[in-house]
């Protein structure tokens, strides 16, 4: 009797065991962005990440996101996570091209590939493995939440339609666009937080400045402040925005839930640029109905802004390599090569032009 009653409490034992699930470990990051909460990109980027995150791990991963200025300054994003400050940060490239130009062939430059092509590059033609490998040699790893559609060139008080127009003029930007106004044009770029962005243009501490694509810009209310608005993204075609946190972070999750991290991120990443298209075009009928002029660059003046752009990354990576750092060059050509072949191979797609 006492024999089977052992088996008893054993079988019992056994199936109390397979009934419950070995205790996991739960992932709890607290990720400040860049921009004020409520923003497009603190939403469509951050947010939708978290929630994503949350649903593909069952609920084993709760991220908090935290607007700019809470717990790192906006700008100091990256510094914060390298420096133990927060456990993750949500930023650009953009924000690093002054501490490292290879950064501008992820955050997009004028002249480069648009968010069609680009989107295609980082997932299937190795520009996700390359600004992986990038920030994995900083200490970070990182996680694509963020690709945007074409941004609209600038809100602006003063009517720009060619070159001459820029020359002397204050504008609010960042990245490879701010040395490529400054280089080429005879701009003066300004970069201040997006937090402050409309006030310096309402009050004209600016000329003209530059954030986002059309849906993003308009809950900012930049359309109300100034006159102009001047398309299209040359000098934004489309950008990235990343999560990124130090390496040893990341490698105390629990394995199983790496992979339903990155596919969170992955899917963040196309659901985010699926409802920026969408959220364009409705926010586009808005200015067109508005008070606000809007200023269509001609093709000439396209093609020398994007020449521009160009020349400056190409300059930037030959510096880079005439001092060792070949890096640059390579992803570059990487990155040239692959927008060569999409021109050359992509007339077969239907864009729905008038």
């Amino acid at each position: 009797m006492m024999l089977d009653r052992f088996k008893i409490w054993g079988l019992a034992a056994s199936l109390i065991t397979a009934a419950v699930p070995a205790l996991a470990q739960d992932v709890k990051w607290q990720i400040p962005t860049s921009v004020p909460e409520g923003s497009p990109f603190y939403v469509n980027f951050l947010e939708r990440f978290a929630d994503n995150a949350k649903v593909l791990t069952n609920g084993r991963v709760e991220i908090e996101p935290f607007g700019a200025g809470v717990l790192v300054p906006a700008l100091q994003v990256y510094d914060g996570v390298k420096d133990g400050v927060i456990q993750a940060g949500h930023s650009t490239p953009s924000y690093r091209v002054n501490q490292d130009p290879i950064n501008a062939v992820f955050a997009g430059f004028p002249g480069g590939m648009g968010p069609e092509a680009f989107i295609t590059w980082i997932y299937e033609d190795g520009g996700k493995e390359a600004l992986y490998d990038l920030r994995a040699k900083e200490g970070f790893k990182s996680l694509i939440v963020g690709i945007g559609s074409s941004e609209i060139m600038a809100h602006s008080n003063v009517p720009v339609r060619k070159a001459e127009d820029l020359k002397g003029l204050k504008y609010r930007t960042s990245g490879p666009w701010a040395q490529v106004m400054k280089e080429y044009f005879g701009a003066v770029p300004t970069v201040v937080p997006p937090g402050e962005i409309y006030t310096l243009l309402q009050r004209k501490g600016v000329d003209l400045i530059e954030w986002g694509p059309p849906s993003a810009n308009l809950p900012e209310g930049f359309h109300e402040a100034a006159k102009y608005i001047i398309v299209p993204g040359v000098h934004q075609p489309t950008f990235l925005w990343e999560v990124v946190l130090k390496q040893e972070t990341w490698d105390a999750v629990d394995d199983d839930l790496k992979p339903l991290i990155e596919k969170a991120a992955e899917l963040t990443t196309m659901e985010a640029l699926l409802h920026f298209y969408s959220a364009d075009v409705k926010a586009l009928e808005t200015y067109r109905t508005g008070r606000n002029e809007m200023i269509t660059l001609s093709p000439e003046f396209i093609e020398e802004l994007s020449s521009a752009g160009q020349d400056w990354i190409t300059k930037k990576a030959a510096a880079q390599k005439a001092e060792g750092n070949p890096a640059m060059s390579d992803l570059l050509a990487n990155y040239m090569a692959f927008k060569d072949r999409w021109s050359a191979e992509s007339s077969y797609l239907i864009r729905n032009k008038d």
